[in-house]
């Protein structure tokens, strides 16, 4: 995610061109919960490498790669944290995660929280959808989405949350199926692990589709 010291330039191109062809699984910088303490000046020349994938704006052209723009920077620190230590896993992340120290973690988190936050089209809308995330399935034991990542998905309770409204469609239906399978289990305190395992694929569907909107 920053320029990597012991490439040559012809490596340096390879590495981002083959970045860009995969797929990343990877949450305003003047907020001090948000910021996580990083430099957002600094952070935008270290995040040279990210920019590649995630956009220059923190908006990927990819659904499957995550938007980044506006998302609380404790929580991007957090998955690049899990992603060094192997806590969450993915081939490209795991390994770019590695190449970077906790001072750039801070500073390139603190540079896409800053970004203009992401932004759904207004589509997706869905009845059912839109009253499980504001109020969740009692009678199943299921919590409103919204208690959690507040309004439009966009105002998260906690610092390491994430932001959810306007994130890529695919990218949120496939991380809550990995959730829901145990592939992944590295949401704070578990409760994403809780939550997903309640929910059906129309369900999974049909969420992911309403928050991308948003």
């Amino acid at each position: 995610m920053i320029l990597l010291r012991n490439l040559s330039i012809a490596g340096l191109l390879a590495t981002i061109l083959f970045v860009c062809a995969t797929v990343c699984f990877a949450e305003p910088a003047d907020n001090p919960a948000q910021s996580g303490g990083g430099d957002p000046v600094t952070g935008k020349f270290e995040s040279g490498l990210c920019k590649g994938c995630h956009g220059a704006e923190g908006i990927s052209f990819v659904d499957l790669i995550p938007n980044l723009a506006g998302q609380n920077a404790a929580y991007t620190a957090k998955q690049l944290r899990d992603f060094q230590s192997g806590v969450r896993t993915h081939q490209i992340m795991s390994a770019i995660s590695r190449s970077i120290t906790a001072t750039e973690v801070a500073d390139i988190s603190a540079f896409f929280s800053g970004l203009k936050i992401m932004q759904g089209d207004g589509s997706g809308d869905n009845t059912a959808a839109e009253k499980l995330f504001r109020n969740g399935d009692p009678a199943r034991g299921m919590p409103a989405c919204m208690g959690c990542h507040g309004e439009n998905g966009k105002a998260p309770v906690k610092a390491t949350y994430p932001v959810i409204g306007g994130q890529h469609g695919e990218y949120l239906r496939v991380q809550l199926f990995h959730f829901r399978g145990g592939d992944r289990s590295n949401s704070t305190d578990g409760i994403m692990s809780k939550a997903a395992i309640k929910l059906t694929d129309d369900e999974i569907d049909a969420l992911s589709g309403y928050l991308s909107g948003r």
